[in-house]
């Protein structure tokens, strides 16, 4: 009889939550971050403008920029007011920047290893159900009026929270950086489900089949590596008229043509190594080229400019008072505020508990409160959804706009009074991580991982 001896050998890696992406991928996640945060001071300046704007002895031009019709009497549905152009059809832009992160996110980022996807996926979906219920129940408990708002704090606007992130100075470690994103990314794609699915009015069938015919024109081109501005635009303004005409909100066209497009670099002929997901993603697919033409144009033009005529209310005569004490207002902050960042810090833990995950050895649970209260700012999809719940310009539309920038403040300021009080270490591990003591242009710490 022979005695087992346990081989010998390393052990396994701790299971560890928060811990760093593949270089390429941390590449990837600085770019879009810089954008977004240069697109959120933007967002900011739009939002404040439009609420001076709205409470100044000018407001009565705003409202008729609002509600101006650029081509009366066009057909498809198209003769609408410059503010719905703003929602509906500069959004669509930044949709299908959104459909273009989604697809880099499940073929080359984080959600596409099932282990580091559940983080992100168990934080975002426990970040939607509680300010749901939440809402649901403050809004019964006064009598059920409103209920329709339901979806209004379920989202995050990721450039309105790395605007704050950049105001506090905050170097967040990259593995955050990358859950906060990538929490934000799959919070779009359920908010978009959501306004699929819960926000469409008059469906219209016929034109909605009609929309998957350039829709999938768009998709072999884009898959035959076709980039032809001058078909491609017309295919998508095409899907984008027809979604419209369908009665589903024609921002789901932006996602379903960011989608299509592929994430991996084309195979050289002649033969050669297919890309890898790492390296196909990062030097030359398609998605990421045109990820990096158009969200500038998102974060830079389509946001702010929908921002300015979103945030617009006039509080001006108001019973502030009667107004804060409204249940559609209280629901709404109360879900920003409160539900994602119990949503979000909760199912986190009960991940970890449950999996015996640890977290990373530069990160802690005050960070993550952080990171949780700061995804309590939602702006650009909420303010979309609560047009599409009451309908632009109406009293509860008015409280809708009111309640997402108060508990965006609130959030925000909850969010940096957390995140600042970790600053000096933040700034030790950013230092840590941009090391490069072998001059190969590669940080240390992406290629010996315990370089501490």
């Amino acid at each position: 009889m022979t005695s087992h001896t346990p081989p010998s050998g390393p052990r396994p890696p701790k299971n560890r939550l928060f811990s760093r992406s593949s270089w390429p991928e941390a590449r990837h996640l600085a770019d879009v971050l810089r954008t977004e945060t240069v697109g959120g001071a933007l967002l900011l300046a739009g939002a404040v403008i439009a609420l001076i704007w709205a409470n100044s002895p000018w407001s009565d031009s705003y409202t008729r920029l609002s509600q101006a019709v650029p081509w009366p009497g066009a057909p498809w549905h198209l003769d609408l007011d410059v503010a719905t152009w703003a929602a509906d059809g500069l959004l669509a832009i930044f949709f299908f920047v959104v459909g273009l992160e989604l697809k880099r996110e499940f073929v080359a980022g984080e959600l596409r290893d099932p282990r580091r996807a559940a983080l992100p996926v168990a934080a975002a979906l426990g970040g939607m159900l509680l300010p749901a219920l939440i809402y649901v129940a403050v809004v019964l408990s006064a009598g059920g009026d409103g209920l329709r708002g339901w979806a209004i704090p379920t989202a995050t606007d990721i450039a309105f929270a790395l605007a704050v992130l950049a105001v506090v100075s905050s170097h967040l470690p990259q593995g955050l950086r990358a859950f906060l994103l990538t929490l934000a990314v799959v919070d779009d794609l359920f908010a978009i489900t959501i306004i699929a699915i819960f926000y469409t009015a008059d469906f219209q069938p016929l034109p909605l089949l009609a929309a998957l015919a350039p829709i999938a024109l768009f998709a072999v081109l884009v898959q035959r590596g076709r980039t032809w501005w001058w078909a491609l635009i017309p295919l998508a303004v095409a899907a984008w008229t027809l979604m419209h005409a369908s009665g589903v909100h024609a921002t789901v066209a932006g996602v379903l043509l960011g989608f299509s497009v592929p994430v991996l670099a084309r195979r050289p002929r002649g033969g050669g190594q297919p890309a890898t997901a790492d390296a196909g993603a990062d030097q030359g697919g398609l998605a990421a080229r045109l990820e990096h033409r158009w969200r500038p144009v998102s974060a830079g033009l389509a946001v702010p400019i929908f921002a300015l005529f979103a945030a617009g209310v006039t509080v001006r005569g108001t019973d502030l008072g009667a107004l804060l004490r409204d249940p559609i207002v209280i629901a709404i902050v109360a879900g920003l505020v409160f539900g994602k960042s119990i949503g979000i810090f909760g199912s986190t833990f009960l991940l970890a508990r449950f999996t015996r995950a640890e977290l990373d050895e530069d990160i802690t649970w005050t960070d993550l409160l952080g990171i949780a209260l700061l995804a309590g700012v939602g702006f650009t999809v909420s303010l979309l959804i609560g047009d599409l719940a009451f309908g632009a310009g109406s009293t509860a539309d008015d409280r809708v706009k009111v309640a997402v920038l108060l508990g965006s403040v609130i959030s925000a300021g909850l969010a940096a009074t957390v995140l600042s009080r970790r600053n000096a270490t933040y700034r030790r591990v950013a230092q840590r991580e941009r090391m490069d003591a072998d001059g190969d242009g590669v940080p240390d710490v992406y290629q010996h991982p315990d370089a501490r």
